[in-house]
């Protein structure tokens, strides 16, 4: 893989996390006192709300986070390496854990009577790239492994 493209992607994924940071800080706290000013018969739902909040934004950090070192076992030349088995089931448990709590708090917010049409299509749609995300995981690690495989074959041909 070339060096740029490296560089770029975790100067990228470096932009992402302080991003997502600053949102777990500022931003999601700040929304959820605003919605609870808007509706304090729902202020009882603010500190669930922004422990899933921040919870979600967790897990994507941390699917960054193993892109990051998947990335440098590429760069390593070693990304057939047992290690990267393991930094790829880490993604995919972020990526199971962060559909669950779409789902679990698609299901507080209708228990609620909060569940808008707009809530219950983004939740819906979170489900699905989440569960979708999940399974094109599960398909590349096959690839992995299948690919992981081949070259110890190949190595033992040489």
């Amino acid at each position: 893989m070339d060096r740029t493209a490296i560089v770029a992607l975790k100067a990228l994924i470096v932009v992402m996390i302080a991003l997502l940071l600053v949102c777990q800080v500022f931003v999601v706290p700040a929304v959820a006192d605003q919605m609870a000013e808007r509706s304090p018969e729902l202020r009882y739902l603010e500190g669930p709300g922004i422990l899933i909040t921040v919870a979600f934004l967790v897990c994507v950090q941390v699917a960054l986070l193993c892109v990051w070192r998947l990335v440098s076992l590429v760069r390593g030349s070693s990304i057939f390496s047992i290690d990267a088995f393991r930094w790829v089931d880490i993604i995919l448990v972020a990526v199971a854990v962060a559909t669950l709590l779409i789902a679990g708090s698609f299901i507080t917010l209708a228990l609620a009577g909060v569940a808008s049409p707009s809530v219950t299509i983004l939740c819906a749609l979170g489900i699905v790239l989440g569960s979708g995300f999940g399974l094109l995981i599960v398909v590349l690690r096959g690839l992995l492994r299948k690919a992981s495989q081949l070259e110890q074959d190949l190595a033992e041909v040489v």
